[in-house]
């Protein structure tokens, strides 16, 4: 994989309730990624950019909703996220709080 698709797999970190409850239990992290990229670049990818072992990667995709915006109907856009887990001994940070 080239340096180029390396910045491009990772959209960012997907921050919710579920996300912090599945980094707390599981030692996992919840990325958006492109739609297109598959389990092999996702790992590559934190690998490189965040310094640390991945030991598994699971990926969903959400199905956009349909929406109404006043008289016309809209529809929000697919999303694709990957659940990292890290092996031990490796965390990420996302808080940007120094220790």
């Amino acid at each position: 994989m080239n340096q180029e698709r390396i910045y491009e797999v990772l959209l960012g970190p997907h921050i919710s309730e579920k996300a912090t409850v599945v980094a707390e239990k599981n030692r996992q992290f919840v990325f958006r990624v492109r739609p297109d990229a598959n389990k092999l670049e996702i790992k590559a990818a934190v690998e490189k950019l965040f310094n640390v072992k991945v030991e598994s990667v699971n990926t969903t995709i959400t199905k956009g909703k349909s929406k109404r915006f006043g008289r016309s109907l809209g529809r929000r856009s697919d999303l694709k996220k990957a659940y990292v887990a890290l092996k031990e001994g490796f965390d990420l940070d996302f808080t940007g709080a120094a220790e």
